[in-house]
């Protein structure tokens, strides 16, 4: 991670750094909290930059230092500096509650300001709003949805002379004929633990809530767990892909940053990854074109669905040292000119409506899936509490490794689900 005082702006960081190097630049940045000096911490690397630099030109006299890290790094540091009272005053939170920095996390024990009174609030979609709540009051602002497919190099695919497969049969097929090529259909780089989720998530959106959009329900009320329903089809198909080739070698020893400059490069035709990988991809290689596309797990394109939901927001420190400089940062991400842009930088969709938005063409399947409500949330922001979601990364991890099985995993996650609850 590094601490920058914009507008000198670099190019996308690594999101592999050395934990004392934030710490460090976060506390700094705080001590110099007087009344034109905000602080942030952000997970948007890549696209963070360019809104940053915006609310300075719009604001004269405002300085913001702010650092970028991975989201594994910043969420085992997130809590130790809100506990600590070294925390931003601005910072990434996600929906929900699915991992150590979401709404309901970080809200429950009073960490976060609340926004309600904020003039955005109210308009929040209801899909958005449940998840940028906690009891009722708005703490997450969230300025964008965002969508996990299959995100394919346009150049490499011609070159390759394949399209992108819409059948589970095809998708085997397109595996072995992009490895017989010589270039792997996907880059996979779960040295970064929360990227092994990703894959994962885009086969049971179809698998698991295909045949039952009432899953989540059902969770909750025990009448199913994981490894007693299409959970364990959809892991099988996630092996059944690493087993026919689809991925690279050693997926275990290819770090997230890696996994992006395979696909930007054309050693790999494609990654699984959500829509912000688009705006780093590019970054890597400006000359080549994306395009996301549903990850198919079933040979009926017609019931096919994809994960999409609420991106990750960012909350306001509840002892901000510059809560008034904090308030309007968030007010600005919110804003139609904010939201535009920090959307287009990352490749994503606006939370509100209204805002004049033109979509890229790189994400148009994914904006016709929203539309045709072929999407379901995020798997882990309907989840009773973090764990769950922290024992699935680990346990994916060590399933590639050959330390457990899906079986375990599966149980495992059950386990503390019904813990949570």
């Amino acid at each position: 991670m590094k601490t920058r005082v914009v507008p000198a702006l670099v190019a996308s960081l690594t999101a592999v750094a050395l934990l004392a190097a934030c710490s460090g630049g976060t506390k700094a940045g705080g001590a110099g909290g007087g009344s034109g000096t905000l602080t942030l911490a952000s997970v948007d690397q890549g696209s963070v930059e360019a809104v940053v630099k915006a609310f300075e030109q719009a604001n004269p006299g405002v300085k913001v230092r702010y650092t970028t890290s991975g989201a594994d790094q910043y969420q085992q540091q997130i809590r130790t500096q809100l506990s600590s009272g070294t925390a931003p005053d601005v910072m990434s939170v996600w929906p929900g509650n699915g991992n150590p920095a979401t709404t309901y996390v970080l809200a429950g024990p009073g960490y976060l300001r609340d926004l309600s009174d904020q003039p955005w609030a109210a308009g929040l979609p209801d899909a958005v709003k449940t998840v940028a709540q906690y009891q009722g009051r708005t703490y997450d602002a969230i300025f964008g949805q965002n969508g996990i497919g299959a995100v394919y190099n346009q150049q490499a695919m011609a070159k390759a002379g394949l399209t992108p497969p819409d059948t589970w049969t095809g998708l085997l097929a397109f595996c072995r004929a992009a490895k017989a090529k010589g270039t792997p259909a996907f880059a996979l780089g779960i040295q970064d633990n929360w990227v092994t989720q990703l894959v994962l998530y885009a086969l049971v959106a179809t698998t698991v809530y295909g045949p039952d959009r009432d899953f989540d329900q059902k969770m909750q009320s025990g009448q199913t767990t994981f490894a007693k329903s299409a959970w364990t089809t959809a892991l099988d198909k996630y092996l059944t892909m690493q087993k026919t080739g689809c991925f690279q070698k050693n997926p275990l020893g290819t770090n997230y940053e890696a996994s992006q400059q395979l696909v930007a490069t054309g050693r790999t035709l494609a990654i699984v990854q959500g829509n912000w990988v688009i705006a780093l991809l590019k970054q890597k290689n400006p000359k080549a074109t994306f395009a996301l596309k549903a990850l198919p797990a079933t040979d009926d394109p017609s019931a096919t669905l994809v994960p999409a939901a609420a991106g990750a927001g960012y909350g306001v420190n509840a002892k901000a040292k510059n809560e008034r400089l904090a308030l309007k940062f968030v007010n600005f991400l919110m804003s139609p000119q904010g939201m535009n842009l920090f959307v287009e930088q990352q490749g994503g969709l606006p939370s509100l409506p209204g805002t004049g938005y033109h979509v890229d063409p790189s994400l148009s399947e994914l904006s016709r899936f929203i539309k045709a409500d072929r999407t379901v949330p995020f798997m882990d922001q309907r989840w009773p509490d973090a764990k769950v979601q922290q024992t699935m990364l680990s346990g994916l991890q060590e399933i590639f490794s050959g330390q457990s099985t899906p079986d375990r995993v599966l149980k495992d996650m059950d386990a503390d689900y019904q813990a949570g609850s």
